[in-house]
Protein backbone atom coordinates (compact mmCIF):
# COMPACT_ATOMS: atom_id res chain seq x y z
CA UNK A 1 0.00 0.00 0.00
CA UNK A 2 1.02 3.62 -0.57
CA UNK A 3 1.32 5.57 2.14
CA UNK A 4 1.83 9.25 5.89
CA UNK A 5 3.36 11.45 3.30
CA UNK A 6 3.88 10.48 6.50
CA UNK A 7 4.72 6.32 5.57
CA UNK A 8 4.14 2.67 0.82
CA UNK A 9 3.89 0.62 1.70
CA UNK A 10 0.52 2.46 2.57
CA UNK A 11 2.54 6.19 6.67
CA UNK A 12 -1.41 8.63 6.42
CA UNK A 13 -1.29 11.63 7.37
CA UNK A 14 -1.13 13.70 10.10
CA UNK A 15 1.23 11.36 9.08
CA UNK A 16 2.27 7.95 6.51
CA UNK A 17 -2.86 7.67 3.27
CA UNK A 18 -5.55 9.53 2.44
CA UNK A 19 -4.99 11.82 4.91
CA UNK A 20 -3.35 12.69 1.58
CA UNK A 21 -0.55 13.93 3.35
CA UNK A 22 1.31 10.46 4.29
CA UNK A 23 -0.55 8.19 1.53
CA UNK A 24 0.41 10.68 -1.28
CA UNK A 25 3.67 11.59 0.02
CA UNK A 26 5.24 9.50 2.65
CA UNK A 27 4.80 6.98 0.23
CA UNK A 28 4.29 8.43 -2.99
CA UNK A 29 0.72 8.05 -3.73
CA UNK A 30 -0.12 10.17 -6.32
CA UNK A 31 -2.78 12.89 -6.02
CA UNK A 32 -5.97 13.05 -7.82
CA UNK A 33 -6.09 14.79 -10.80
CA UNK A 34 -8.26 17.49 -11.47
CA UNK A 35 -11.10 17.40 -13.94
CA UNK A 36 -10.95 19.63 -17.04
CA UNK A 37 -12.87 22.39 -16.45
CA UNK A 38 -14.77 22.10 -19.72
CA UNK A 39 -15.59 18.21 -19.04
CA UNK A 40 -18.47 17.65 -20.84
CA UNK A 41 -20.81 15.74 -17.60
CA UNK A 42 -20.80 11.95 -18.87
CA UNK A 43 -24.71 10.31 -19.21
CA UNK A 44 -26.45 8.30 -16.17
CA UNK A 45 -25.07 5.33 -17.40
CA UNK A 46 -21.87 6.04 -18.55
CA UNK A 47 -21.05 7.21 -15.17
CA UNK A 48 -22.36 4.09 -13.74
CA UNK A 49 -20.54 1.79 -15.82
CA UNK A 50 -16.70 4.02 -14.85
CA UNK A 51 -17.78 3.90 -11.34
CA UNK A 52 -18.21 0.18 -11.43
CA UNK A 53 -15.23 -0.61 -13.43
CA UNK A 54 -13.08 1.78 -11.13
CA UNK A 55 -14.21 -0.21 -8.14
CA UNK A 56 -10.48 -0.48 -6.14
CA UNK A 57 -9.73 -3.99 -4.97
CA UNK A 58 -9.20 -5.00 -1.82
CA UNK A 59 -6.48 -5.28 0.42
CA UNK A 60 -5.39 -9.01 0.36
CA UNK A 61 -6.17 -10.64 3.56
CA UNK A 62 -6.61 -13.90 4.86
CA UNK A 63 -8.22 -15.38 8.37
CA UNK A 64 -6.85 -14.15 11.57
CA UNK A 65 -5.19 -17.39 13.60
CA UNK A 66 -6.24 -18.75 16.44
CA UNK A 67 -4.00 -17.96 19.52
CA UNK A 68 -3.32 -19.92 22.84
CA UNK A 69 -1.22 -19.15 25.83
CA UNK A 70 -0.58 -16.73 28.13
CA UNK A 71 -0.45 -13.21 27.21
CA UNK A 72 2.56 -11.37 26.96
CA UNK A 73 4.31 -9.22 29.89
CA UNK A 74 2.60 -5.60 29.95
CA UNK A 75 4.76 -2.29 29.86
CA UNK A 76 2.42 0.68 30.12
CA UNK A 77 2.30 3.39 29.64
CA UNK A 78 5.67 4.44 28.00
CA UNK A 79 6.71 7.48 26.37
CA UNK A 80 9.62 7.40 24.15
CA UNK A 81 11.23 10.64 23.59
CA UNK A 82 13.16 11.89 20.32
CA UNK A 83 15.29 14.76 21.56
CA UNK A 84 17.94 16.54 18.77
CA UNK A 85 19.97 13.93 16.64
CA UNK A 86 22.45 14.97 14.40
CA UNK A 87 21.25 17.38 11.83
CA UNK A 88 17.72 17.76 13.08
CA UNK A 89 16.21 19.49 16.13
CA UNK A 90 12.82 20.68 17.68
CA UNK A 91 13.75 24.45 18.11
CA UNK A 92 10.07 25.89 19.76
CA UNK A 93 6.28 24.95 19.38
CA UNK A 94 3.01 27.12 19.85
CA UNK A 95 0.22 28.54 18.47
CA UNK A 96 -0.23 25.53 16.41
CA UNK A 97 2.69 25.59 14.53
CA UNK A 98 6.09 24.04 15.21
CA UNK A 99 9.74 25.56 14.54
CA UNK A 100 12.36 23.29 13.38
CA UNK A 101 16.43 22.90 12.85
CA UNK A 102 17.19 20.60 9.58
CA UNK A 103 20.67 21.08 9.20
CA UNK A 104 21.25 24.84 8.08
CA UNK A 105 17.62 25.58 7.62
CA UNK A 106 14.82 27.06 9.99
CA UNK A 107 11.24 25.46 9.50
CA UNK A 108 7.77 25.84 10.36
CA UNK A 109 5.38 24.07 10.11
CA UNK A 110 2.00 23.64 11.22
CA UNK A 111 1.62 21.22 14.44
CA UNK A 112 -2.00 21.00 15.63
CA UNK A 113 -0.85 19.69 19.24
CA UNK A 114 1.06 22.60 19.84
CA UNK A 115 -1.72 24.62 21.52
CA UNK A 116 0.35 26.56 23.81
CA UNK A 117 1.89 29.73 23.25
CA UNK A 118 5.50 29.67 22.05
CA UNK A 119 8.40 29.92 24.17
CA UNK A 120 10.68 32.24 22.04
CA UNK A 121 9.96 35.60 20.67
CA UNK A 122 8.09 36.20 17.35
CA UNK A 123 11.65 37.76 16.18
CA UNK A 124 12.92 34.28 15.71
CA UNK A 125 10.42 32.76 14.16
CA UNK A 126 10.02 35.22 12.13
CA UNK A 127 14.00 34.50 10.87
CA UNK A 128 12.91 31.03 9.40
CA UNK A 129 14.16 29.83 6.07
CA UNK A 130 10.93 27.27 4.85
CA UNK A 131 7.23 27.97 5.90
CA UNK A 132 4.93 25.46 5.05
CA UNK A 133 1.15 27.76 3.87
CA UNK A 134 -2.09 27.17 2.38
CA UNK A 135 -3.86 23.55 3.40
CA UNK A 136 -2.66 23.48 6.79
CA UNK A 137 -4.50 20.22 8.22
CA UNK A 138 -2.86 17.08 7.67
CA UNK A 139 -5.22 15.91 4.66
CA UNK A 140 -4.17 18.34 2.00
CA UNK A 141 -1.80 19.69 0.19
CA UNK A 142 0.06 23.06 0.74
CA UNK A 143 3.36 24.76 -0.60
CA UNK A 144 6.14 26.20 0.72
CA UNK A 145 7.16 30.05 1.16
CA UNK A 146 10.71 30.78 1.38
CA UNK A 147 11.15 34.31 3.18
CA UNK A 148 14.56 34.47 2.64
CA UNK A 149 15.97 33.06 -0.14
CA UNK A 150 14.52 30.68 -2.61
CA UNK A 151 15.46 26.95 -2.02
CA UNK A 152 15.92 23.65 -3.45
CA UNK A 153 13.99 20.84 -3.08
CA UNK A 154 16.35 19.24 -1.36
CA UNK A 155 19.84 19.53 0.49
CA UNK A 156 21.95 17.20 3.23
CA UNK A 157 21.07 15.67 6.07
CA UNK A 158 22.79 13.24 8.66
CA UNK A 159 20.90 11.21 11.68
CA UNK A 160 22.66 8.66 13.35
CA UNK A 161 25.50 8.46 11.26
CA UNK A 162 23.48 8.02 8.14
CA UNK A 163 23.58 10.44 5.18
CA UNK A 164 20.26 11.29 3.17
CA UNK A 165 18.08 13.76 1.43
CA UNK A 166 16.11 16.40 3.37
CA UNK A 167 13.00 17.09 1.14
CA UNK A 168 10.53 19.96 0.76
CA UNK A 169 7.53 17.93 -0.15
CA UNK A 170 4.03 19.31 -0.75
CA UNK A 171 2.41 17.61 2.16
CA UNK A 172 4.80 19.12 4.25
CA UNK A 173 7.15 16.30 5.27
CA UNK A 174 10.74 16.37 5.74
CA UNK A 175 11.55 13.23 3.47
CA UNK A 176 11.66 11.38 6.92
CA UNK A 177 10.18 11.25 10.18
CA UNK A 178 12.24 12.51 13.15
CA UNK A 179 10.00 11.05 15.92
CA UNK A 180 10.69 7.62 14.75
CA UNK A 181 14.68 8.11 15.96
CA UNK A 182 13.56 6.38 19.43
CA UNK A 183 12.99 3.47 17.18
CA UNK A 184 15.85 3.79 14.90
CA UNK A 185 18.12 3.87 17.70
CA UNK A 186 16.76 1.11 19.42
CA UNK A 187 17.02 -1.31 16.39
CA UNK A 188 20.53 0.02 15.84
CA UNK A 189 21.10 -1.47 18.88
CA UNK A 190 19.91 -4.60 18.61
CA UNK A 191 21.42 -5.68 15.48
CA UNK A 192 24.81 -4.40 17.07
CA UNK A 193 24.52 -6.11 20.33
CA UNK A 194 23.73 -9.31 18.15
CA UNK A 195 26.69 -8.53 15.96
CA UNK A 196 29.03 -8.55 18.80
CA UNK A 197 27.64 -12.27 19.67
CA UNK A 198 28.45 -13.62 15.97
CA UNK A 199 24.62 -13.07 14.66
CA UNK A 200 23.23 -11.18 11.50
CA UNK A 201 19.80 -10.02 12.25
CA UNK A 202 17.30 -9.78 9.55
CA UNK A 203 15.33 -6.61 9.36
CA UNK A 204 12.00 -6.54 7.17
CA UNK A 205 10.77 -2.98 7.10
CA UNK A 206 7.12 -2.00 5.94
CA UNK A 207 6.25 0.86 4.83
CA UNK A 208 9.65 2.04 4.44
CA UNK A 209 9.22 5.40 2.78
CA UNK A 210 12.78 6.84 2.40
CA UNK A 211 14.88 4.50 3.63
CA UNK A 212 16.40 5.89 6.64
CA UNK A 213 15.59 3.39 9.13
CA UNK A 214 16.70 0.63 6.61
CA UNK A 215 20.36 2.30 6.29
CA UNK A 216 20.57 2.86 10.00
CA UNK A 217 20.08 -0.75 10.41
CA UNK A 218 22.23 -2.02 7.23
CA UNK A 219 24.72 0.10 8.79
CA UNK A 220 24.80 -2.05 12.27
CA UNK A 221 25.04 -4.76 10.44
CA UNK A 222 21.83 -6.02 9.37
CA UNK A 223 20.09 -7.93 6.47
CA UNK A 224 17.34 -5.51 5.62
CA UNK A 225 14.23 -5.84 3.31
CA UNK A 226 12.60 -2.91 2.52
CA UNK A 227 9.16 -2.65 1.55
CA UNK A 228 6.83 0.23 -0.25
CA UNK A 229 4.44 0.45 -2.61
CA UNK A 230 5.76 4.08 -4.09
CA UNK A 231 8.81 3.64 -6.99
CA UNK A 232 8.89 7.60 -6.30
CA UNK A 233 10.12 6.72 -2.37
CA UNK A 234 12.32 3.51 -3.32
CA UNK A 235 13.92 5.78 -5.73
CA UNK A 236 14.53 8.23 -3.00
CA UNK A 237 16.06 5.62 -0.61
CA UNK A 238 18.17 4.08 -3.34
CA UNK A 239 19.65 7.72 -3.64
CA UNK A 240 19.76 7.89 0.26
CA UNK A 241 21.66 4.69 0.22
CA UNK A 242 24.41 5.61 -2.04
CA UNK A 243 24.75 9.20 -0.13
CA UNK A 244 25.51 6.74 2.76
CA UNK A 245 28.38 5.01 0.81
CA UNK A 246 25.96 1.93 1.57
CA UNK A 247 26.03 0.74 -1.41
CA UNK A 248 26.75 -2.52 -0.93
CA UNK A 249 24.89 -2.98 1.78
CA UNK A 250 22.73 -6.27 1.81
CA UNK A 251 19.22 -4.06 1.66
CA UNK A 252 16.21 -5.57 -0.93
CA UNK A 253 14.50 -2.97 -2.13
CA UNK A 254 11.05 -4.16 -2.79
CA UNK A 255 9.01 -1.73 -4.85
CA UNK A 256 5.31 -3.84 -3.60
CA UNK A 257 1.70 -3.61 -1.82
CA UNK A 258 2.98 -3.92 2.02
CA UNK A 259 0.06 -7.21 2.45
CA UNK A 260 0.71 -8.82 -0.27
CA UNK A 261 4.38 -8.95 -0.15
CA UNK A 262 3.92 -10.29 3.32
CA UNK A 263 1.48 -13.10 2.64
CA UNK A 264 3.39 -13.92 0.22
CA UNK A 265 6.66 -14.12 2.32
CA UNK A 266 4.12 -16.18 4.97
CA UNK A 267 3.68 -18.83 2.28
CA UNK A 268 7.31 -18.94 1.21
CA UNK A 269 8.29 -19.66 5.09
CA UNK A 270 10.42 -16.48 4.74
CA UNK A 271 11.25 -15.55 8.49
CA UNK A 272 13.09 -11.84 10.22
CA UNK A 273 14.48 -11.22 13.39
CA UNK A 274 12.98 -7.54 13.69
CA UNK A 275 10.03 -6.49 11.75
CA UNK A 276 9.07 -2.65 11.73
CA UNK A 277 5.76 -1.54 10.58
CA UNK A 278 4.38 2.27 9.93
CA UNK A 279 1.10 1.90 8.31
CA UNK A 280 -0.75 4.82 6.92
CA UNK A 281 -4.51 5.16 8.22
CA UNK A 282 -5.29 5.04 4.49
CA UNK A 283 -3.86 4.21 1.55
CA UNK A 284 -3.28 2.35 -1.70
CA UNK A 285 -1.02 -0.46 -3.07
CA UNK A 286 0.26 0.11 -6.83
CA UNK A 287 -2.44 -1.78 -8.85
CA UNK A 288 -5.13 0.81 -6.55
CA UNK A 289 -5.09 -2.31 -3.71
CA UNK A 290 -7.30 -0.16 -0.62
CA UNK A 291 -5.67 -0.40 2.87
CA UNK A 292 -8.28 0.52 5.74
CA UNK A 293 -5.91 0.70 9.32
CA UNK A 294 -8.83 -0.51 11.22
CA UNK A 295 -10.20 -3.27 9.24
CA UNK A 296 -6.91 -4.84 8.02
CA UNK A 297 -4.40 -3.98 10.52
CA UNK A 298 -5.48 -6.98 12.72
CA UNK A 299 -4.29 -9.30 9.93
CA UNK A 300 -1.21 -7.20 9.18
CA UNK A 301 0.05 -8.14 12.64
CA UNK A 302 -1.03 -11.70 12.07
CA UNK A 303 0.69 -12.36 9.64
CA UNK A 304 4.24 -10.69 10.95
CA UNK A 305 3.94 -12.92 13.96
CA UNK A 306 4.05 -15.59 11.70
CA UNK A 307 7.27 -14.02 9.85
CA UNK A 308 9.25 -13.73 13.33
CA UNK A 309 11.95 -16.04 13.53
CA UNK A 310 11.96 -18.44 16.64
CA UNK A 311 15.42 -16.16 17.74
CA UNK A 312 12.99 -13.15 16.95
CA UNK A 313 13.53 -9.61 18.69
CA UNK A 314 11.07 -7.79 18.26
CA UNK A 315 7.73 -6.84 16.43
CA UNK A 316 7.34 -2.76 16.38
CA UNK A 317 3.98 -0.65 15.23
CA UNK A 318 3.81 3.12 14.74
CA UNK A 319 0.23 4.81 14.04
CA UNK A 320 -0.25 7.97 13.04
CA UNK A 321 -3.35 10.38 12.84
CA UNK A 322 -6.17 7.71 14.44
CA UNK A 323 -8.43 8.74 16.88
CA UNK A 324 -7.81 5.94 19.33
CA UNK A 325 -5.98 4.99 22.69
CA UNK A 326 -2.62 3.88 22.35
CA UNK A 327 -4.42 1.07 24.69
CA UNK A 328 -6.23 -0.32 21.39
CA UNK A 329 -3.24 -0.86 19.67
CA UNK A 330 -1.76 -2.06 22.75
CA UNK A 331 -4.17 -4.92 23.07
CA UNK A 332 -4.22 -5.84 19.49
CA UNK A 333 -0.74 -6.20 19.89
CA UNK A 334 -0.79 -8.53 22.61
CA UNK A 335 -3.37 -10.65 21.33
CA UNK A 336 -1.42 -10.68 18.15
CA UNK A 337 1.59 -12.31 20.40
CA UNK A 338 -0.51 -14.30 22.99
CA UNK A 339 1.22 -17.63 23.75
CA UNK A 340 5.00 -16.01 22.29
CA UNK A 341 6.12 -14.95 25.74
CA UNK A 342 8.04 -11.20 26.03
CA UNK A 343 6.53 -8.13 26.70
CA UNK A 344 4.66 -5.78 24.54
CA UNK A 345 5.21 -2.07 25.59
CA UNK A 346 3.15 0.76 24.31
CA UNK A 347 2.33 4.49 24.86
CA UNK A 348 3.61 7.35 22.82
CA UNK A 349 6.24 8.89 20.69
CA UNK A 350 6.96 12.39 21.66
CA UNK A 351 9.72 14.86 20.32
CA UNK A 352 11.41 17.73 23.17
CA UNK A 353 12.29 20.84 22.52
CA UNK A 354 15.86 21.89 22.60
CA UNK A 355 15.70 25.20 22.15
CA UNK A 356 17.61 27.72 19.52
CA UNK A 357 21.39 26.00 20.38
CA UNK A 358 19.74 22.39 20.84
CA UNK A 359 20.84 22.03 24.31
CA UNK A 360 17.35 24.00 26.38
CA UNK A 361 15.08 20.93 27.59
CA UNK A 362 11.64 22.49 26.64
CA UNK A 363 8.30 20.65 26.22
CA UNK A 364 7.30 17.63 24.70
CA UNK A 365 4.95 17.80 21.96
CA UNK A 366 3.26 14.39 21.15
CA UNK A 367 3.53 12.25 17.44
CA UNK A 368 1.90 9.47 17.18
CA UNK A 369 0.64 6.40 19.03
CA UNK A 370 3.08 3.31 19.42
CA UNK A 371 3.12 -0.67 20.22
CA UNK A 372 6.61 -3.13 20.25
CA UNK A 373 6.53 -6.52 21.14
CA UNK A 374 10.20 -7.22 22.37
CA UNK A 375 11.11 -10.69 23.35
CA UNK A 376 13.16 -10.39 26.11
Amino acid sequence: MKSRDKRAGQKAPSRGGNAQDRQQDRHGAAGKPRPPAAASRPKVSERASEAKSATPPAAQTRPLLDRSGDLPKENVPIILESQNAGDFHLVDSGKGLKLEKYGPYFVVRPEAQALWQPSLSADIWNRADAVFTGNTDEDGMGRWKFPREALGETWPLSLLDIDFQGRFTAFRHMGFFPEQIVHWTWVRDQVEEAKAKGRTLKVLNLFGYTGVASLVAAAAGAEVTHVDASKKAIGWARENQALSRLDKAPIRWICEDAMKFILREERRGSTYDIILTDPPKFGRGPNGEVWELFEHLPVMLDVCRELLSKNSVGLVLTAYSIRASFYSIHELMRETMRGAGGTVESGELVIRETGIDGTTRGRALSTSLFSRWVSQ
